[in-house]
Parts: structure tokens; C-alpha cells; sequence
């Protein structure tokens, strides 16, 4: 006995039919289209706290409540003579700068301003962003285009404790040092 061949009610095969041609002509919606870089960026971003000559008293604290060890401490006193800038004895002992690391891709790092080099520490603005770029031509372009529409504070250049380094204000008032090298 052979089958019969069932028909599909025809009622379901147009509403199927109305919903595809209205999904073909509705008005799509606007997509902004976003370039993605294959490859990941492996620059490093790290918070750079500026203290108003307390800055080792509060690594030594947060030291005591992260753990680990300095990676670097610098005082002012260590750094080259430069033209036109002496470091006074009173800022002498002062932290230039100091590294904690925190895990494998943070560290923590700060220092005491200097009235000697026009830094007057502001508290609630006396953070900025350290990002260590992973190749010199990285750290020109992060530098150039973060301060479009800011404010150059230290050009791009080789520093005597060898790091590829420079400083910016952003356009939105965020201080940014950009480095390589370190």
C-alpha cells in the first residue's frame, strides 16, 4: 500500500514566506564598524602616584600590605647634573622614583614632586598612567596620538637610567608617561 503524500496547510507556508521577505526589506539598522588589529597588544598600563614628599613612607606601607620586594629606588640626589637644574640638598633625599610589583603585569610605582622641577604635588591629581610599550616606534605612536588636543610636558627621549621615556597630558587632563625599555 503505497503512503499518501501529506500536503503542509498552506496557511503556515505563507506566514513562513511573509516573515522572511519582511526580515529582506525591513530597514536594517546602522552598524558602526570597529578595525580590530589581529595581533594583541602587549603594552602594560600602570598606576604612578606623586607624593608630596611622603612617597617612601607609603611604599614601605603598601609594600607591608601587597608584599614583595622594590624592584628600583631612586633618589633624587642620583641623578645626573643636568643644564640649568640643581637639586637642592632638602629634595636630595627625596624618591625620584620607586617600582613595587603588585602581580606578573602590574607594578606600582611613584615619587615625591620636586619644587625644583616646577612639580607641585595636587592631591587628588597626583596619579598619572605609566605605559611601557612594547617597542620604541609603539611608544613614539602611543605618544603622539595621546596627546592630540593636550599637552606635551617631556618629549620622547633616551633617559640616563636608559628607558625610552616621555610625558604628556592628555586632552582630558590625564597625565600619561609613556616608555620603553625600562
Amino acid at each position: 500500500m503505497a503512503k499518501k503524500k501529506t500536503k503542509k496547510p498552506v496557511k503556515k507556508t505563507v506566514k513562513k514566506s511573509v516573515k522572511k521577505a519582511a526580515k529582506k526589506t525591513a530597514p536594517k539598522k546602522e552598524v558602526k564598524k570597529v578595525a580590530v588589529k589581529a595581533e594583541p597588544r602587549t603594552n602594560i598600563i600602570c598606576p604612578y602616584l606623586t607624593f608630596n614628599g611622603n612617597c617612601e613612607e607609603a611604599f614601605n606601607f603598601y609594600r607591608n600590605v601587597f608584599g614583595g620586594k622594590f624592584t628600583y629606588v631612586g633618589r633624587f640626589k642620583e641623578m645626573p647634573p643636568m643644564e640649568g637644574m640643581t637639586v637642592p640638598a632638602s629634595e636630595s633625599e627625596k624618591i625620584m622614583h620607586i617600582s613595587l610589583p603588585i602581580s606578573k603585569e602590574t607594578v606600582l610605582m611613584g615619587s615625591d614632586s620636586s619644587d625644583a622641577f616646577g612639580h607641585a604635588t595636587v592631591i587628588g591629581n597626583n596619579f598619572s598612567i605609566s605605559i611601557n610599550a612594547k617597542s620604541q616606534k609603539e611608544a613614539d605612536r602611543l605618544y603622539r596620538e595621546l596627546s592630540v588636543g593636550g599637552q606635551q610636558t617631556m618629549p620622547m627621549s633616551k633617559t640616563f637610567w636608559g628607558s625610552y621615556y616621555g610625558m604628556l597630558i592628555d586632552k582630558f587632563g590625564i597625565y600619561w608617561q609613556v616608555s620603553f625599555g625600562q
